[in-house]
């Protein structure tokens, strides 16, 4: 009980770790939802509104299938429901790798408490940069050919 009230107290005082455990949750949410659902069975209980509202399939389209087939590890498979769906699942992994080893180093070092912070929101930013690239291509190309 000792132990959760003194980790309870660090993680209240601590903006960086508040915002870590936010992001680690959702990704395990993320995981679970993938393990979840079935790209089998079809159950996935969230759908894609861009493609109920115009007809057409989105960049983002299929990412659910490829998630879940991704952690039954058909990659080939998961490729063909959304041909970025590795990269992004990829940078998931990552970031909750990240969130989990920041946080540990945060609290086992607070005299760099600073550069872990910059280290972390540089390789986050470079991460997400690459493995949203189409994604964010995409947006801007939708803007620009107005």
């Amino acid at each position: 009980m000792f132990l959760n009230k003194q980790l309870l107290h660090v993680i209240r005082g601590e903006p960086y770790h508040v915002i870590n455990l936010c992001f680690a949750v959702t990704l395990i949410l993320i995981f679970v939802y993938s393990a979840v659902f079935s790209p089998e069975k079809n159950n996935y209980p969230i759908v894609c509104l861009h493609e109920k509202i115009t007809g057409q399939p989105c960049l983002s389209c299929g990412l659910s299938h490829s998630f879940s087939l991704v952690l039954r590890g058909k990659i080939d498979e998961a490729n063909q429901w959304n041909p970025y769906g590795f990269r992004v699942f990829l940078f998931f992994i990552v970031q909750l790798f990240f969130r989990i080893n920041f946080t540990r180093l945060f609290m086992k070092h607070p005299y760099i408490r600073k550069q872990l912070i910059i280290y972390d929101s540089f390789a986050s930013v470079l991460i997400f940069s690459i493995s949203f690239l189409p994604f964010i291509a995409n947006i801007l190309w939708l803007f620009t050919k107005h």
